[in-house]
């Protein structure tokens, strides 16, 4: 393709993206005293004092409401609503909440109307059926599992942070690891990666470990509620996962690439406002072009024949790579404890995911089999735990820095991506010269 082509495929992407843009986000919600109808379309959010829950109404608009703790509402229930509907915010110490909601389609907000239940049942049965599960599997974990560890259990499964305590997430902040308490694209990622290494140690065949990666991803996907981000990060992961599997890294990348595209022809806000659509597909880029450098690196780390440490450890180095920036620019601080406390963490990730699915499905099938699978369970999280509290302790743990422009951003993208282009070169001098 010649030069100019590809200056006027990026003018023409350039103005649909602005176009698009510009549609998604000067679409503006009603405001003033209501009384409407409406179904709750996602699972409520819900905290230790209070809920949010999404409403999407006979108009098809959504709206995200603020209520007490109780009485519980679930997905499907038909509400009768009345309240003081009002725009977002548009600055909340520095975010912009407004913009944030708006890649969702919600542009109204209420805080604590007066709600009345005129009728349940009114969602997507196979997502009732979803939530029912992942209800039973969390009442499960609860039966067996303590605090503060159920909580880490519930946040890295399901993305649940309901039984984190503010001291515990305050931990996983200073320590750089709150990403294992959600249903992050750079953790979905990582372990998908991890499993599709560890079948294939197992002594399965390439194509065997592929399948069987992406069912256990599809599964893991559903069980949790299937949200858009676990969804938008599963296909991404399945691509990398295919890529591998067909031994073509190089196509790899193109082919994420074209699916965070399409995803951006649906919904132009992810790029802006949605940061984990921006750390799903730069945990991918970085596992794609930064884990054979990093495994190159690390060639006096043994993979063994159970536990693939050293992929594990250049998997980790290249996802934090690639994704720190982001995480630098939206949050304003950078852990100086991060890489040690997740290189002792991500090993146990992948077997622990599988584990709590072996643990969560067969007590549904008899439930003092849960007992068994507990114990191991409890043991690792504790130890996840434990690295998590004694980092958190170590003085001066995090670097503020904040308000870093935008252009310093590209800056680092462009040295990243130039280093690699020269490693990737000289990989191909060296195989030129045998």
């Amino acid at each position: 393709m010649t030069p100019s082509k590809i200056l006027l495929y990026f003018c023409l992407a350039f103005i649909c993206g602005i176009f698009f843009y510009s549609f998604f986000i000067d679409n503006h919600g009603k405001e003033g005293f209501v009384n409407l109808v409406g179904i709750i379309s996602k699972e409520p959010d819900v905290s230790q004092k209070s809920q949010r829950i999404v409403i999407k109404t006979e108009g098809r608009a959504r709206i995200l409401a603020t209520t007490l703790r109780y009485p519980e509402y679930k997905y499907g229930d038909k509400l009768k609503i009345i309240g003081n509907l009002e725009a977002p915010s548009e600055n909340i110490n520095g975010f912009n909440y407004k913009n944030y909601l708006a890649k969702d389609g919600i542009y109204s907000v209420m805080s604590f109307p007066e709600i009345e239940i005129i009728g349940r049942g009114f969602g997507n049965p196979m997502m009732e059926v979803l939530f029912s599960f992942k209800n039973k599997f969390k009442n499960i974990a609860e039966s067996f599992i303590p605090p503060p560890e159920v909580g880490i259990l519930e946040a890295l499964v399901f993305g649940d942070e309901g039984q984190i305590s503010k001291e515990w997430q305050e931990k996983l902040n200073l320590t750089g690891t709150r990403h294992i308490a959600a249903v992050s694209g750079m953790n979905i990622t990582i372990i998908a990666s991890l499993i599709l290494t560890l079948l294939l140690s197992f002594g399965l065949w390439r194509g065997q470990a592929f399948y069987l990666s992406v069912a256990l991803l599809v599964i893991y996907i559903l069980m949790i509620g299937a949200p858009a981000s676990a969804v938008r990060a599963g296909i991404m992961a399945s691509i990398v996962l295919f890529a591998q599997k067909s031994g073509r890294m190089s196509q790899g990348q193109r082919a994420v690439i074209f699916a965070a595209a399409f995803m951006l022809a649906l919904n132009p806000l992810l790029l802006r406002f949605d940061i984990g659509f921006q750390l799903s597909f730069l945990a991918i880029m970085g596992i794609i072009y930064l884990q054979p450098i990093f495994s190159n690196w690390l060639g006096m780390i043994p993979d063994f024949k159970f536990f693939p440490l050293r992929a594990t450890i250049a998997a980790t180095l290249a996802a934090q790579v690639f994704t720190l920036p982001i995480l630098i620019y939206n949050f304003g601080y950078v852990s100086l404890v991060s890489l040690p406390a997740n290189i002792l963490i991500v090993p146990f990730l992948a077997p622990i995911t599988i584990l709590i699915f072996i643990f969560g499905l067969s007590g549904m099938i008899f439930l003092p089999l849960s007992r068994i699978f507990s114990f191991p369970i409890w043991l690792v999280l504790n130890y996840l735990t434990k690295v998590i509290d004694i980092f958190s302790k170590i003085p001066f743990t995090f670097l503020k820095i904040e308000h870093i422009p935008w252009i310093w951003l590209a800056v680092f993208y462009l040295i990243l991506g130039f280093f690699i282009w020269r490693w990737q070169e000289s990989q191909k001098l060296k195989f030129l010269k045998y």
